[in-house]
């Protein structure tokens, strides 16, 4: 089941300035997902960046962790729920072995428990399988730099309960990130772009801004983010 994918040029935008900026070494991927159709998926959207390549796919828990031993991947897509062992045991096994690997979990649960035990046991990102693509591959690679991709709707599950304190302590730093562009003039389209997220992201992101600022509107946002010292106007 395991096996490295054989080098493909086809992606979006220009893959050979893609391949440039990661210097043709391209990030391994371990897919791990018992629904063989959600798997194949995955690995068909992967094999066509210039910058990724599947090295292998498991189908449960354990067999990941046998897998990830062999392949060596740099970031492993984990599913939580799966046989013989589940994504949360599968991740504390294969980093007390790698501790170098990456593991973005992409589950259908979102409960703050789940979230928790899976970030407990060293995953570094958390995404739902509704997702855009871009999204998924945006993670990938952000693991692979070093950074935590979490999806907006996973954040806000881990953030304390708003009512006391103040905005800004409740605010992800994606969305400080997203605030501080719109601050700057920047569209939904434009904001995704430079951040590396889909418009639709880009959109949660705000919705999830305006509720804890109090606000119905971009330029809302942004007086009483300039007011509040969160944002500065240039």
């Amino acid at each position: 089941m395991a096996g490295a994918i054989d080098d493909l040029e086809a992606g979006p935008g220009n893959p050979l300035d893609e391949r440039s900026r990661v210097g043709d070494r391209r990030r391994r991927v371990l897919i791990a997902d018992d629904h063989g159709v959600v798997a194949e998926g995955l690995k068909h959207l992967i094999e066509v960046q210039a910058d990724m390549q599947v090295v292998a796919i498991a189908a449960d828990g354990r067999e990941a962790v046998r897998v990830a031993r062999e392949a060596q991947p740099d970031v492993v897509l984990m599913d939580l729920s799966m046989p013989q062992l589940d994504g949360v045991e599968a991740t504390r096994l294969i980093l007390a072995e790698q501790p170098e690997a990456k593991i973005v979990v992409l589950t259908s649960f979102s409960d703050r428990d789940r979230v928790s035990d899976a970030l407990a046991a060293g995953a570094v990102g958390y995404l739902l399988k509704d997702c855009e693509p871009e999204d998924l591959l945006a993670a990938v690679r952000s693991a692979a730099a070093g950074h935590v991709p979490l999806d907006p709707r996973v954040a806000r599950v881990l953030l304390p309960s708003a009512g006391s304190g103040r905005p800004e302590d409740t605010m992800s730093p994606r969305e400080v990130e997203v605030l501080r562009l719109v601050a700057q003039g920047l569209a939904n389209k434009q904001i995704g772009r430079a951040l590396g997220i889909s418009e639709r992201t880009v959109k949660t992101h705000l919705g999830h801004l305006f509720e804890k600022l109090g606000v119905t509107s971009r330029t809302e946002a942004v007086k009483v983010a300039t007011r509040r010292g969160l944002v500065r106007l240039s």
